[in-house]
């Protein structure tokens, strides 16, 4: 049985872990919420130790907090920001919508182990009070919009522009190996004229180019944080310049532009940053989706498919079929891309309960705002490192479809004209012939012509022909 002590909190007495630092309020949100098990992520509870850490300071610096108590404050903040009290992060995401359950485990965290740091009885609140104290010139109101915020930031700017970028240098390095091969273009899945497999990866590096300035571009309205907007926006019991203090000080931890909410009561009536960035997200998802579907389908084989790519062999691909290899690192890819897509629906949902001056979903939407950009970061790493740097051009097999297209037929028809054009393309298929061999034997225009339409190279280059799409 696990031993217990009494601590109290407004409502009187509630049994609490003898060895867990939070205290009775988180105590009985465990006991209140025994929802999903799910808790906040590590970029999450990071921010609010820096939030506790940089308010201590400026309300030492305001003359609102003594420096004794204040040390203690520090020196338990940094553990939690550290991350060496994650266990003691216990409320469910499905709990209260203000995230009060959250900032109140984060204060009673910090104010315990301050106690006992400096040498008190943990519960006492004593000499460190998680409200007067740790919660000084705050509420969970706007602390948690800032947490919010600050984690999306951050986690954008550490992990998932990285990886893009990692991406996006793997994709270039395979769109300049690959400039010189020459396969068959493919539109509704159907043969189209020829392009180059590194034209082909040109573009997909330029869906990751844009994606890397669409997240780039959410950085000012993620940059503005609610915090000194206290309640309901007003500020009330936070002194001038507090918001800005704070803000200027995570500018310096964090290494980005931080600052205090123009308007407080945008910045805790709604999460519309938020909603921006998780359907930012999603588009970042839909472009990498398409180019892990096109290795995919590019790759699929090995002898029955398109066979124009080989993937790294990573794995066994069935338990029934000896020697087959699946592309399982692009469907990781693909699964996490379906699962950002609809985090973004819930956060744009739950932006709909901006209920007057507080939204009341923030930990869901903070969950799943979070789990998107740190799922993508992590995916997009696996997908660079165990399938795209490994990717392999099988040129043979891509050249050799070129020829055999019947679209080969389509730099023929500004000469001879569409509709016959479509009749040779027609016949090459009833007959299993190539355009170019009919063309040879039926002597529709002469060898050396038909040899400088033919170049499947000069069709992939601008200027080639005169027809329309």
């Amino acid at each position: 049985m696990t031993n217990t002590r009494i601590e109290k909190d407004s409502m009187g007495e509630f049994e609490v872990p003898s060895d867990a630092y939070y205290g009775a309020q988180t105590a009985r949100a465990v006991a209140n919420f025994p929802v999903s098990g799910v808790r906040f992520s590590r970029p999450f509870i990071e921010a609010l130790g820096a939030i506790k850490r940089a308010a201590a300071e400026v309300n030492v610096e305001m003359g609102l907090l003594d420096l004794e108590t204040a040390t203690g404050i520090y020196q338990a903040a940094d553990e939690v920001i550290a991350g060496t009290l994650d266990d003691q992060f216990v409320v469910d995401i499905y709990q209260t919508g203000s995230g009060t359950s959250t900032n109140m485990n984060t204060n009673e965290v910090i104010s315990n182990r301050a106690i006992e740091i400096m040498g008190g009885i943990i519960g006492s609140k004593s000499p460190v009070h998680p409200n007067d104290h740790v919660n000084k010139s705050q509420s969970s109101n706007d602390v948690i919009p800032t947490a919010i915020h600050v984690a999306a930031a951050s986690a954008l700017h550490r992990e998932l522009l990285p990886a893009l970028q990692g991406l996006h240098t793997a994709l270039l390095d395979k769109a300049k190996l690959w400039d010189n091969i020459v396969k068959i273009g493919r539109t509704h899945l159907m043969d189209a004229t020829p392009i180059r497999l590194g034209q082909e990866a040109s573009g997909w590096a330029r869906q990751v180019e844009l994606a890397m300035a669409r997240l780039s571009s959410l950085q000012p309205r993620l940059c503005e944080l609610a915090i000194g907007g206290t309640a309901v926006g007003t500020g009330i019991n936070s002194p001038m310049g507090f918001g800005a203090a704070i803000s200027a000080k995570l500018a310096d931890r964090f290494g980005l532009p931080f600052v205090e909410a123009e308007n407080h009561f945008e910045a805790q009536g709604s999460q519309d940053a938020a909603v921006e960035a998780a359907n930012q997200l999603s588009t970042v998802a839909t472009s990498l989706l398409k180019i892990a579907n096109d290795i995919r389908w590019l790759s699929s084989g090995p002898r029955c498919g398109l066979g124009e790519l080989s993937l790294p062999a990573v794995q066994p691909g069935s338990s029934i079929m000896p020697g087959k290899v699946n592309p399982v690192i692009c469907e990781q890819l693909i699964m996490v891309c379906s699962q950002v897509m609809g985090n973004a629906v819930t956060v744009s949902i739950a932006n709909t309960h901006g209920n007057l001056d507080l939204n009341v979903m923030l930990p869901v939407m903070a969950r799943n705002l979070l789990e998107s950009i740190t799922f993508l970061a992590s995916s997009v790493r696996v997908f660079t490192d165990k399938a795209v740097i490994g990717l392999v051009a099988n040129r043979e097999r891509a050249e050799s479809l070129v020829e055999w297209s019947m679209s080969m037929v389509t730099s023929l028809a500004p000469i001879i004209g569409y509709d016959a054009a479509a009749k040779l393309a027609k016949r090459a298929v009833d007959e299993g012939r190539t355009v170019r061999d009919l063309c040879l034997s039926e002597n529709i225009l002469p060898a050396a012509q038909l040899e400088e339409l033919l170049d499947a190279r000069k069709m992939t280059e601008p200027g080639i022909g005169a027809g329309g799409d």
